[in-house]
């Protein structure tokens, strides 16, 4: 052990966020706290002085704040970051010899004891600190030291000794020789705000013509951009626009055989026509779709690509690079199976090729490519069925040229292989909202979310419906079941999206009363849509959606906190901004059936709330106002009105002229 090392005092342990001992960064948003909290101390009974340090990955100075004592040797600190990009924070303490001194030379006064020596200890350690300090404070330092150990007036001595003034000054000019720096240097993705708050809209561009029967076009896309903007919407998101192939093309309601006429799935990628750098030629060119990007941008809108990396037997790369795929031993490629499912027109990349290399450079080169043409959100169709290996690695390699882009996780699939992604990498994920439905899953599945590490890295995306889920709950709850899920979504995360004019319009007919596949599936044929029925949600979604934009309290996911309502059909929570201006509290009936009561505790100390004093709920989808007067409230839902409240929570104030009023 070096000598420099055994003078090392300061313990560094149990520091927090830190993901899988550091293996991983955490993420945040541009304008976020990177909060961290450590167990910090030393042997024997000396003050310990520590800093948080942190620096954007690319700097080489860091730079420093203090950390504020908490109980029982945990410390706390925070830094905000401005950039996208990655930053790097670790932790820095050592044994603070003046606080040391100062606190020991007040208990001996307390004592009534000579202090003469201490003065004099004191001094020389004012005179230590003025050698490190600039030109200015070291005349200061000076000329307290001359104070302290002129012996005088040793009660003056100590008065100047105890100064706050001279405690900051002396902060100013620690002597670190001696500090320990924790072992590692952990990392901060930082994204844009849209990866923290966005709400996303999933439309098929073949199915947005106003003509029945034929096949949209890029064109036509650009026709429905006011519809989605004016719903509130900021991520349009596209299925894969790629030509389809036609060897075993899927048929209606995934028919083995398709008809003459059949358009085939979206994600059979590759034809004659192209593969994944090319665009089905019937909805256009890529020069319209450069067009629909611009046009998207402004209705304020960003479009979103499917990125689904697999290939149908008509692909290019079948023929120009057999070696990326799975031969079988009859001479023929494995196609895509989950048994008993087949999927006969799906030709999974094989990971394991000897060719590798020049597969995952291609793969890259796609994104690239759709980079080039101002894509900037990818949707990752089954990240789960491919490599972590090759995620972390594609996904660095993007974000260290385009830190803005943002990843959704397509991931249905197991807890730890969902978490595994997001430690990788993407930026969003989905999640198993669709499938909790009872309040006590929803409890445990979102504190989870919220309230634990998972925070940290895994940003959760709540979809009530996907192109491949309509749920019981939906299949059975009718108009009702489709606007609880919606406010569900939109309050419980930060981000959501729908399966945009299936979910607007209410619909709910499965193919298979024991499935979630939905009869006359857009993914295997055109649909006609009539988005003004006078049925549809979009004036609902509409409402919803702009009350998450005047909220900032629903911007984030952190906030959130369950409240105990006595009926198990009635679910309550809320969020709220960290100085507790803007406070949202949501009840929802969970039942899209019948009407239900109960009584709401609220914590109002937790809310900033005088117990003594009454507050105002505004509803924000009725517009009605209550005066409440304690935490103990009535609630009545019923699901055929409205099936939830969404209250922003007012406070009363008083002004200069004894008016009272609510904000």
């Amino acid at each position: 052990m070096e000598s420099q090392e055994g003078g090392r005092r300061v313990i560094i342990e149990g520091v927090k966020p830190e993901i899988d001992g550091g293996r991983f960064p955490i993420k945040r948003a541009t304008g976020d706290k990177v909060q961290v909290e450590a167990d910090i101390f030393t042997d024997g009974h000396e003050a310990v002085a520590c800093v948080l340090l942190y620096r954007k990955e690319d700097d080489p100075d860091w730079s420093e704040v203090p950390l504020t004592f908490l109980v029982n040797d945990r410390w706390r600190g925070y830094f905000v970051v401005r950039d996208i990009g990655r930053y790097r924070y670790t932790l820095q303490g050592w044994v603070d010899r003046f606080q040391t001194w100062r606190k020991d030379l007040k208990k001996k006064m307390a004592a009534d004891q000579d202090v003469s020596v201490d003065l004099l200890t004191g001094a020389a350690l004012v005179v230590a600190a003025s050698s490190r300090a600039a030109d200015g404070d070291c005349a200061r330092l000076l000329a307290w030291a001359e104070k302290l150990q002129s012996g005088a007036d040793p009660e003056k001595a100590v008065r100047l000794a105890l100064e706050e003034d001279l405690a900051e000054l002396m902060a100013r000019y620690p002597d670190r020789r001696r500090s320990t720096t924790y072992a590692k240097e952990l990392a901060v993705v930082v994204d844009r705000p849209r990866a923290r708050f966005s709400t996303w809209y999933e439309m098929f561009p073949r199915s947005c013509t106003d003509k029945p029967g034929s096949h949209g076009t890029f064109k036509d896309c650009e026709a429905r951009l006011p519809h989605i903007a004016q719903m509130g919407f900021d991520v349009l998101y596209l299925p894969p626009i790629h030509p389809i192939g036609h060897t075993h093309r899927k048929g209606r309601n995934n028919a083995p055989q398709a008809g003459p006429n059949d358009p085939g799935s979206p994600w059979a990628i590759g034809s004659r026509d192209g593969g994944h750098m090319s665009v089905h030629p019937r909805l256009g060119t890529l020069e319209d779709f450069r067009h629909l990007l611009a046009r998207a941008q402004e209705y304020g809108l960003e479009i979103a690509l499917d990125l689904a990396f697999q290939c149908t037997p008509d692909h290019p790369y079948v023929k120009e690079h057999p070696q990326w795929f799975r031969w079988r031993p009859d001479g023929t490629i494995q196609y895509a199976e989950n048994p008993p499912k087949k999927y006969e027109d799906i030709y999974p990349f094989d990971f394991e090729s000897d060719q590798w290399q020049n597969l995952w450079n291609e793969l890259h080169a796609i994104v690239r490519f759709w980079i080039d043409q101002g894509v900037r959100i990818f949707r990752v169709d089954n990240p789960h069925t491919k490599p972590f290996a090759f995620w972390e690695w594609l996904i660095a390699v993007v974000k260290k040229e385009f830190p803005e882009v943002i990843f959704l996780a397509e991931a249905f699939t197991r807890p730890k292989v969902m978490y595994r992604l997001a430690k990788l990498g993407f930026t969003q994920s989905y999640t198993y909202f669709a499938w909790r439905n009872t309040k006590p899953e929803l409890v445990k599945y979102f504190s989870e979310l919220s309230q634990t590490a998972v925070c940290e890295y895994f940003r959760p995306n709540l979809w009530p419906n996907t192109p491949d889920i309509l749920t019981e709950y939906l299949q059975m709850g009718a108009r009702p079941a489709f606007m609880i899920r919606l406010i569900l979504a939109a309050t419980l995360g930060a981000n959501y999206g729908i399966y945009g004019p299936a979910f607007e319009l209410c619909e709910n007919t499965a193919r298979d009363i024991r499935g979630e596949e939905y009869l006359h599936s857009e993914k295997y044929q055109l649909r006609d849509w009539d988005i003004n029925h006078p049925d549809s949600l979009k004036d609902f979604i509409a409402r919803v959606n702009r009350i998450r934009r005047e909220n900032p309290a629903l911007q984030n996911d952190g906030s959130l906190r369950f409240h105990p309502v006595d009926n198990e059909q009635l679910i309550c929570f809320s969020k709220h901004t960290e100085d507790l201006a803007d406070i949202v509290l949501v009840v929802v009936n969970l039942d899209p059936r019948h009407t239900h009561t109960g009584w709401l505790e609220l914590p109002l100390a937790e809310l900033g709330l005088d117990p003594h004093q009454p507050y105002q709920m505004h509803d924000l989808l009725s517009d009605a106002r209550y005066l409440w007067y304690s935490g103990r409230n009535y609630l009545e839902v019923n699901p055929h009105v409205v099936p939830a409240h969404i209250f922003r929570l007012r406070r009363r104030v008083r002004t200069e002229r004894d008016f009272d009023y609510f904000m």
